[in-house]
């Protein structure tokens, strides 16, 4: 037996020492919900979820990039579907004023709503979408992806000379009524490959969204598979090095009365 050197309390004091890491860790991990808490519990696993939540909230950006741009093909199209009905008329409008029973009073009010209807396609070209031209004829990229990838959405120009010779038509007598005809009816189709511009654009970036936010989900159960403690798994583990801490105390205390078996052989 010695005195001075107590190994079985240093044994048992390490245990404890080492069980009550153990029981902080798990405590820490289950009150913050994370499996790592510092880099030394998984420096390689830490730097895959550091690196894929950075990789998500790029995406959540994208989404929301392509959700505007979404919004604002329909600002377009919305606006674009008025100036057919506007084209529509002017239209129906070139074909009475060839009505050989009407009179030049006549005529004039037809080329007056004419007027009109052409004005109103002119300010809906001037039409804008948070300060961005909605119909300035102009390209635009849109990033759809983490890396910054784009998209280019074609721009739609409603001063097009198919437009502007609509708008400067004027029918105020047959002959005139007739060319308007003729000019509208151009309109009316480069208005229609205008909205069907429109719809493939909306439909490449729906499909863009639905992509980034499956991309997205994917990513953030990964980076949960990698960060998020399991509760039930740790919750076994805080109770076993809480028992094994409470034992080892127990045990500590016990070594330490060890020496005091001496005093029996020196009395």
């Amino acid at each position: 037996m010695i005195i001075l050197t107590n190994t079985t309390a240093l044994a048992a004091s390490e245990s404890s020492a080492t069980h009550g890491s153990a029981l902080s860790k798990s405590i820490a991990r289950l009150s913050s919900g994370r499996k790592i808490i510092s880099p030394a519990d998984d420096a390689a696993g830490l730097a895959m979820a550091t690196n894929m939540e950075a990789q998500a909230n790029r995406l959540g950006a994208a989404k929301s990039n392509v959700a505007n741009g979404v919004s604002f093909t329909q600002t377009q199209d919305g606006i674009l579907k008025k100036v057919g009905k506007a084209l529509d008329r002017m239209s129906e409008l070139a074909i009475l004023a060839q009505d050989p029973t009407k009179g030049t009073n006549d005529l004039a009010l037809y080329d007056r709503e004419f007027q009109m209807l052409g004005a109103f396609i002119s300010d809906a070209a001037t039409r804008t979408f948070n300060q961005s031209p909605l119909f300035d004829g102009n390209d635009i990229d849109i990033a759809i992806d983490s890396e910054g990838n784009s998209y280019t959405m074609p721009g739609i120009d409603l001063t097009d000379s198919a437009y502007t010779d609509a708008i400067a038509s004027t029918i105020d007598s047959a002959s005139n009524a007739q060319t308007a005809l003729t000019n509208v009816l151009a309109a009316i189709t480069q208005l229609s490959g205008d909205r069907a511009t429109t719809g493939i654009t909306q439909s490449r970036l729906t499909y863009a969204a639905e992509t980034l936010a499956v991309t997205k989900e994917n990513l953030t159960a990964a980076t949960s598979r990698i960060m998020d403690v399991d509760v039930a798994t740790e919750s076994t583990e805080l109770a076993k090095n809480n028992i094994l801490m409470q034992s080892a105390t127990a045990m500590l205390a016990q070594a330490n009365q060890l020496p005091q078996n001496v005093l029996k052989l020196i009395q």
